[in-house]
C-alpha cells in the first residue's frame, strides 16, 4: 500500500456525523500536513460544500473531492484501491455497507465504522473474513461510544490485573455512570432498520440474543450468560442498574476481541454491561420505559407512529448539546481469588458520546 493516493478517506463526510469527523480531522491535520486525506460521499455538490466550509478562501493545498456512490461497484472499487484506510460513516450499514466492506477486504485496504448493527457485522465476518485474510485487510466495525471505550476499557483493566497481579481478570463489569447527550437521525434510522430486521425473521432474533455472535467462526462459545432485561442490585458497585441499550452491542465486541486475540483472558471470562441508577425506583421507571420503547418500535405501526417524532437523517444534536456533553464508564475487573484486588476504572469522555466523543474516536 506504499504506492496509494491517500492514508484515509472519509466516505460519508456530508452526513451528520461524517460532518463532525471532517472538522476533527482539518483542525487536527490540515490539508497539507502529514496526513493524506479527502472528503467522499455520493454527492459531489455536497462534498464541495463541505470543502468550502472547512477551508473558506485558505490558499493551502485543497482537500481532494472523491464522489462515488455505494451501490456503484465499479466508483467503490476504484476509490477504496485509492487510499490505505477507509473510514465510513455511512449508515444504516446493512443498506450501504455491504460494497464498501467487499472491496476494502479484497484489495487489502483497512476499514473502520460507527455501526451498532450486529447482525450485520456478523454477515461481513461470514462473507469476508477469508479475504481480508489473505489481502492483509483490517477490517474493523464498531468504532464509535460503541464499542472504543467498551473494548479499550476492558483492554485497559485486564492489563493492569495482569501487570499487578499476574492474572487475568475473570470477569468485568462496565456501568454506564452520569452521562449527557443526544441523538441524530442516522443513528435511529440504524437503530430502526435492525428492528425492522429482526420483526421479520425468528432466526435474526435468535442470533441477537446470542452474546457469541460475533465470535470466529467454529470458536465454541464461552459461559452461558443472559442480556440483562431487568432491575438488579449490583453489589460491587451498591448500585441499583437497568439496561443499558448499547450493551447488546458492546458486550458482543468485547467478547470477539478476547477470541480473535486467543483468549488472554480466559476462555471462561465473562463481561457485562449496564446502567447505574440512584435507586431502586429510578431502576424500575428506566427499564419500565426502555421496554416500552422497545415494544412499541418492535412493530411496523409502532415504528411509523414514532417516525414523525425521532430524529431525521441527517440532522442531530447541536452544537451546545455535543459540547456540553459527557460520559462516564465505570470498568470494574474482578480478582478470580481475592475480590481485595479488584481493580476498578474510569473511561470519561468529554464531549456528547455519540458525536462529539464518537468523532474524535
Amino acid at each position: 500500500m506504499a504506492g496509494r493516493e491517500f492514508d484515509l478517506i472519509l466516505y460519508g463526510a456530508t452526513g451528520f456525523t461524517g460532518r463532525l469527523v471532517a472538522r476533527h480531522l482539518y483542525s487536527r491535520y490540515g490539508s497539507d500536513g502529514d496526513l493524506r486525506w479527502a472528503l467522499a460521499g455520493r454527492d459531489a455538490g455536497k462534498l464541495e460544500e463541505l470543502r468550502k466550509e472547512l477551508q473558506g478562501r485558505s490558499r493551502k493545498t485543497k482537500l481532494s473531492l472523491i464522489a462515488a456512490d455505494s451501490g456503484d461497484s465499479n466508483a467503490v472499487f476504484e476509490m477504496t484501491g485509492r487510499t490505505k484506510v477507509v473510514c465510513s460513516t455511512v449508515g444504516p450499514y446493512a443498506r450501504y455497507g455491504n460494497l464498501l466492506v467487499e472491496a476494502c477486504s479484497q484489495q487489502g485496504t483497512d476499514y473502520c465504522d460507527l455501526t451498532g448493527e450486529v447482525q450485520w457485522i456478523a454477515r461481513m465476518i461470514q462473507r469476508h473474513q477469508s479475504d481480508a485474510e489473505s489481502s492483509g485487510a483490517r477490517i474493523v466495525h464498531s468504532c464509535g461510544f460503541d464499542s472504543v471505550p467498551s473494548d479499550l476499557g476492558n483492554l485497559f483493566v485486564q492489563t493492569a490485573m495482569q501487570e499487578t497481579f499476574g492474572t487475568a481478570a475473570t470477569r468485568v463489569r462496565c456501568r454506564l455512570g452520569k452521562a449527557s447527550g443526544g441523538a441524530s437521525g442516522g443513528t435511529v434510522a440504524s437503530l430502526l432498520g435492525v428492528l425492522e430486521e429482526a420483526s421479520n425473521s425468528p432466526e435474526l432474533r435468535r442470533q441477537l440474543r446470542n452474546k457469541y455472535l460475533l465470535y470466529p467462526q467454529g470458536e465454541p462459545p464461552g459461559p452461558e450468560v443472559k442480556d440483562q432485561y431487568t432491575p438488579r442490585y449490583d453489589s460491587k458497585f451498591s448500585q441499583w442498574t437497568c439496561p443499558f441499550v448499547m450493551a447488546t452491542i458492546n458486550e458482543r465486541v468485547v467478547r470477539r476481541s478476547n477470541a480473535v486475540m486467543g483468549f488472554p483472558w480466559g476462555r471462561e471470562f465473562d463481561y457485562d454491561e449496564a446502567q447505574l441508577c440512584d435507586n431502586r425506583a429510578q431502576a424500575v421507571a428506566f427499564t419500565a420505559g426502555l421496554g416500552t420503547v422497545a415494544a412499541i418500535s418492535g412493530t411496523r405501526l409502532g415504528r411509523s407512529l414514532m417516525k414523525p417524532i425521532l430524529p431525521k437523517p441527517g440532522s442531530g444534536p447541536d452544537l451546545q448539546t455535543r459540547e456540553a456533553g459527557f460520559f462516564n464508564l465505570h470498568i470494574h475487573a474482578e480478582h478470580p481469588q481475592d475480590s481485595s484486588k479488584d481493580l476498578r476504572a474510569l473511561v470519561h469522555g468529554d464531549r456528547d458520546p455519540g458525536y462529539g466523543a464518537t468523532s474524535k474516536m
